[in-house]
């Protein structure tokens, strides 16, 4: 059995806090530090090693071969890492930051030594901070760990079963492939939450009263702090413009056949549309795969994996992946 790796993690936010409530329940030694002093007292209070000096709990992590998660904000990020080049410049390092190219490029250039493989668990509310973080967050969802063409498998694994420990199932991506992707499904719909919600208020009291669930679900992740929408929005420019762009395009079409003939059928039936072939892909049926970790072509493997988007449900002891595709 591959040894359980010690974990620590800087940033105790909504996904670093859960981060280590959920691996400390799944066995692991876990210790958090983080610049916000209100976070590392509410942890301290509920029985998580934790606190303030990031630069030792780095020192611990090179001393104990932790492996090292960021979760702090993408602005935050390059001050990070250059602590982590000079208090653990050799670990195994991975984030949970919800852009994937920048980070990639961030650790490249700062923390070159550091042995990386990125994350992104598909998780979260529109809530902030320590307490509002909790261990079942990440039961279920998705969680994707970056492949490039330079990973090393076995820090890929190592951040795999860190996912697979707290209960997520892993997407096996390319960085640039995951922001193309996560510009659609959860950038886009940020900023279009944005506007909603500022077009319902400028209705004023009366469609304030009258806002029902249309209005709450299409707005609800505009509730989320201002900075960190803007950190991953902002982050995600190079994907994000041409995705927005193609949403611009439809809006302008569906105007402009709104007031030539009267008409959204093409626009509402390619929504239904959408909305149905996501339903049928959360139904489908699965079939498993199996990736050897060992395999020449085992980086190819997994890209393919994730790109038609099937998960990582286990490694073995063998060092062969078990997934699934619908």
């Amino acid at each position: 059995m591959p040894t359980v790796r010690d974990l620590c993690v800087i940033g105790l936010g909504l996904i670093g806090g859960s981060l280590v409530r959920a691996a400390s329940a799944a066995g692991r030694q876990v210790w958090g530090a983080t610049a916000a002093g209100s976070d590392a007292a509410a942890a301290v209070a509920d029985g998580f090693d934790a606190g303030t000096d990031v630069r030792a709990a780095l020192r611990r992590a090179a001393d104990r071969d932790a492996l090292v998660a960021l979760a702090v904000p993408l602005t935050e990020l390059d001050g990070v890492l250059r602590e982590v080049r000079r208090w653990a410049p050799r670990c195994l390092l991975t984030d949970v930051t919800s852009v994937k190219a920048p980070v990639l490029a961030a650790v490249r250039e700062i923390a070159p030594e550091a042995r990386f493989a990125g994350g992104h668990p598909m998780a979260g509310t529109t809530e902030s901070g320590w307490r509002a973080g909790n261990a079942t967050l990440f039961d279920g969802v998705a969680w994707v760990v970056g492949v490039e063409e330079d990973t090393e498998l076995a820090v890929w694994a190592e951040v795999t079963r860190l996912a697979l420990d707290v209960g997520a199932q892993v997407v096996p991506l390319p960085a640039a492939v995951h922001d193309e992707a996560v510009a659609r499904i959860s950038h886009l719909p940020h900023l279009f939450a944005a506007v909603l919600a500022s077009v319902g208020a400028q209705g004023g009291p009366l469609a304030m009263a009258l806002a029902a669930g249309s209005y709450t679900d299409g707005t609800r992740v505009a509730g989320t702090r201002p900075e960190l929408v803007r950190a991953m929005t902002e982050g995600n420019r190079e994907a994000l413009l041409p995705v927005l762009d193609e949403a611009l395009g439809q809006l302008g079409a569906m105007r402009g056949s709104l007031a030539s003939t009267g008409s959204l059928t093409a626009t509402i039936a390619a929504g239904h549309d959408g909305a149905q072939k996501f339903a049928r892909a959360r139904e489908a049926t699965p079939t498993g795969v199996r990736v050897s970790l060992t395999a020449p072509d085992a980086r190819e493997g997994l890209r393919a994996l994730g790109e038609r988007g099937g998960r990582i449900t286990a490694i073995t002891d063998e060092n062969t992946a078990i997934g699934e595709v619908s």
